[in-house]
């Protein structure tokens, strides 16, 4: 009996916090074209928007109950184009964490393209 009521709570609270997602959203904006378009990317993947390559780390998603949030942690690398006679360098220009209700919070600052948090999928 008292197992039963234990595995009950925890199914219960398991259900009532929010899940993990596996799918990060993002909107990335090239400024030369003024294209807008939305990227899926799995957590632990990256996804190439332009000359930029954008790891998801993580994503986290407000329960429904509570004010609605987006959270992306992202790593956002710049591969500009190499010169002649020399190899392209990879270099890291953002890392942290992306809110959907609050874009300008904590965004990429790149002369090209702008990047913002917009859903979390199971």
């Amino acid at each position: 009996m008292i197992r039963t009521l234990l595995v009950c709570a925890a199914l219960f609270a398991a259900a009532a916090g929010p899940a993990a997602a596996q799918r990060a959203v993002v909107r990335g904006l090239d400024k030369v074209t003024g294209h807008a378009r939305d990227y899926t990317i799995p957590v632990g993947r990256s996804a190439r928007i332009g000359s930029l390559e954008v790891v998801a780390r993580a994503c986290d998603k407000a329960a429904p109950e509570e004010t609605p949030e987006v959270r992306i942690y992202v790593q956002v690398y710049d591969h500009p184009p190499a010169r002649e006679g020399e190899e392209a360098e990879r270099r890291e220009i953002f890392h942290g964490w992306m809110f959907a209700s609050s874009p300008a919070l904590n965004g990429l600052d790149h002369p090209t393209y702008d990047i913002w948090a917009v859903d979390c999928r199971s």
